[in-house]
């Protein structure tokens, strides 16, 4: 098969890498793809959002299948395009992908279908969300009502900080957010295959979004990841299943946007019980990439079923190994950040026993290696337990020759800590 996967992220890296070992898979193409997506497939210029040239681009090479990694072109219907020229395209298309589009349709589905979740209310008047807010106590949680790249959620304090925050993010005609009380509990990022019926829960993990070392500093897009958590015992994700995922997947149907692809919730427990946070129509990033290690059977093979209404059909297997990433960010993400700095060691770092690095925010320039975003790169390992790899992926982090980066020292502190 001829596949085009969408995107130039360390999640996409991590897809390509999976889909490049398949039995199935004839040539990979990627667009953008990075420096890192070069070295396992054929890298096209072409935007995630540049949906003509995209289409054009997989008619002229007779693409057979398109994986669409960021939610971005999802949400803006990347994959109804690509259905409406008859290539097949895994992810939800638009209509479904308002799961990650809408943070306030996601709160009212769960309160017409008694999914647990934060109590909330949806919000475009200022004055409105205030009141809304006073009535939570000393803290509040305040999502923008769309795409914010992990960074639209401010989980405030205190009443004034909430007050500013509610002002900030009503600010212009239109805007909406959604107020929710803050959960207690410990997070987790479970994910599913949905082929619009039935649905196949994939392993979990855990990341951590908070920039700095004891979760610490503003919220990012994700510092580090590992798998499996521990938190998501086989009760609690008996429990997902029941009275989170699969309601969801059939509310959706039942409302005439049956979802296909990739779902991930993002889950608060405590004493065993899960709360929906959030719903993200794709893999995470980090998570992504400890999952495509310990993932045993063939990726395309089970993205195909997904999209081909076969999931019943499908059983996967896992490493039992834990694996864990490390994000190497520029120094200041995620405010303001320096780009062009020249990355060094990562071949010595990519040759320790275990370790995978998948590119993030890498470009070339000069023949040399430079970084390109904030998230850079994420240096990954596989070891018999989390603290085997999170020494092994530590290691590979300490031969890479980049002053302008930096990254947390923490990463998998819950199961260590243990």
């Amino acid at each position: 098969m001829n596949i085009l996967l969408i995107g130039s992220g360390g999640r996409e890296h991590a897809l390509a890498w999976a889909l490049s070992a398949s039995p199935l898979l004839r040539k990979l193409y990627c667009a953008p793809g990075n420096p890192g997506i070069e070295a396992v497939a054929e890298c096209v210029a072409i935007a995630a959002m540049d949906f003509e040239r995209l289409i054009a681009f997989a008619q002229e090479k007779t693409i057979d299948f398109v994986v669409v990694g960021p939610e971005t072109p999802l949400v803006a219907g990347l994959a109804d395009r690509f259905e409406a020229v008859g290539i097949k395209a895994l992810g939800p298309n638009g209509a479904a992908a308002v799961l990650e589009g809408s943070k306030g349709f996601v709160k009212d589905l769960c309160a017409a279908n008694d999914i647990p979740t934060a109590s909330y209310g949806n919000f475009t008047d200022r004055a409105a969300a205030k009141a809304f807010a006073g009535t939570l106590g000393q803290r509040a949680v305040i999502k923008a009502d769309g795409l914010a790249a992990g960074k639209g959620v401010v989980v405030s304090d205190d009443p004034a900080t909430t007050v500013s925050v509610i002002d900030r993010m009503l600010a212009h005609p239109g805007d909406r957010i959604v107020v929710e009380e803050t959960l207690e509990g410990e997070e987790a990022s479970f994910f599913v295959l949905s082929d619009g019926t039935n649905v196949l829960p994939l392993a979990g993990a855990q990341d951590h979004k908070r920039a700095f070392d004891g979760d610490e500093g503003p919220n990012t897009g994700g510092m580090g990841a590992y798998s499996p958590a521990p938190v998501l015992t086989q009760d609690v994700v008996e429990k997902t299943m029941r009275r989170i995922v699969r309601p969801t997947i059939a509310a959706m149907a039942a409302r005439g946007t049956p979802y296909i692809g990739v779902l991930f919730a993002g889950l608060m427990i405590k004493d065993g019980e899960p709360k929906l946070i959030e719903y993200n129509c794709r893999f995470g990033d980090p998570e992504c990439q400890v999952l495509m290690m310990r993932l045993k059977s063939d990726l395309l093979t089970a993205l195909l079923a997904a999209r081909d209404g076969q999931i019943a059909h499908l059983d996967l297997r896992w490493r039992d190994d834990a694996a864990l990433t490390v994000v190497m960010a520029a120094k200041g993400y995620p405010g303001d950040y320096g780009k062009g700095s020249e990355i060094r060691g990562l071949d010595a770092a990519s040759r320790l026993e275990g370790v995978q690095i998948f590119h993030a925010g890498t470009a070339r320039k000069d023949g040399k290696l430079i970084a390109n975003g904030g998230r850079v790169l994420d240096v990954t390992a596989i070891a018999p337990t989390v603290a085997e790899a999170q020494a092994r992926a530590y290691a590979a982090v300490d031969m890479i020759d980049w002053p302008e980066g930096f990254c947390r020292r923490d990463i998998g502190w819950r199961v260590v800590g243990r």
